[in-house]
């Protein structure tokens, strides 16, 4: 199987050390230096999961698509940042004799609104999706380390494609470490992970606390139950739907079973913000708030908190 991995965050690296094995050929798309820490000294994961460590002639990488080996590729995992989407897209489809015509995209990419960017280059039959609650942190530019794991890495086509394509992507990342398998109803864990990342993600980063800290408190899950229940109506007027008929019982499995199982991780956006780094609140409570819009529904939690991550986000809090 021939893969390409366009971005090595901590997802993209985390993936990657699934896929680092015979039989595979694994490029790897990132910035200069991690570029230039992975030929120097391989892909190092770490974690729950074991430690796997790859020499550098083990894959490729390179800063660029025109310096890749090309392709055609299998699968190209779109593994960027959700602002960094339509950038993304662009790039690669200028590339496209690089990857190839019949390369399927699978984004695993945090919030809601990515497909779009994509689908307008490459159509909808190559677009695939990835939900992951697993969490993987970088201390490193070519380490990896898996902190935390909720449920198996889900993937699926948002537009009834043939999902027998994808598992030979799904078994090769579950015989590297992380469970991963096909799923039809990936609209609904996209929306899952929606309301989940939208309760906790942003809360996590203004108060600077891990996940569990905030389910203890009777104030937070009081906001976090506010913004729950927004996310359903915005959900629901926009005509997807989720694994729950209603607010209530996702949040019993969210405080007895979700939180619990990530409770000492913190957000990504608590992540980028101790980073200077831009977050991905335009696709998280911002896309609720988008959509919100277009139906005319009120959405004060998840206003105020976005607000909050925006003014940290701007440098303003310091």
């Amino acid at each position: 199987m021939d893969v390409l991995i366009y971005g090595a965050g901590a997802v993209g690296l985390g993936i990657a050390s699934c896929l680092l094995r015979p039989g595979n050929r694994v490029e790897i798309v990132a910035r200069a230096e991690t570029v230039a820490a992975l030929k120097k000294e391989g892909l190092l994961r770490t974690g729950i999961f074991g430690r796997v460590h790859a020499k550098p002639e083990a894959f490729g990488s390179c800063a660029s698509l025109a310096e890749t080996a090309g392709g055609p590729y299998d699968f190209v995992l779109i593994c960027m940042k959700s602002f960094d989407s339509a950038a993304a897209a662009r790039d690669l489809a200028r590339h496209e004799d690089r990857i190839g015509r019949g390369a399927r995209l699978v984004l695993f990419q945090n919030g809601w609104g990515n497909a779009e960017a994509f689908a307008a280059h490459f159509g909808q039959g190559r677009i695939y999706h990835a939900r992951v609650i697993t969490g993987f942190r970088r201390p490193r530019p070519n380490e990896v380390e898996i902190t935390v794991h909720a449920d198996a890495i889900h993937v699926g086509s948002l537009f009834a494609m043939d999902l027998s394509l994808l598992e030979p992507l799904c078994r090769a990342i579950r015989e590297g470490g992380i469970p991963c398998e096909c799923t039809e109803a990936i609209e609904k864990d996209l929306w899952a992970k929606m309301l989940y990342n939208c309760a906790l993600n942003p809360l996590g980063a203004i108060l600077g606390v891990p996940y569990g800290a905030l389910a203890a408190a009777a104030s937070t899950r009081a906001l976090m139950d506010r913004i729950v229940e927004e996310v359903f109506a915005v959900m629901i007027a926009s005509g997807y739907r989720t694994h729950w008929q209603e607010p209530r019982q996702f949040l019993e499995v969210f405080y007895r079973h979700l939180v619990p199982d990530t409770a000492e991780h913190k957000s990504s956006t608590l992540q980028d913000l101790a980073a200077g780094k831009r977050t991905e609140i335009e696709a998280l409570n911002g896309a609720v708030i988008h959509l919100a819009q277009k139906h005319g529904i009120a959405v004060p939690y998840n206003l105020a908190v976005y607000n909050l991550i925006k003014f940290l986000e701007s440098g303003h809090s310091e």
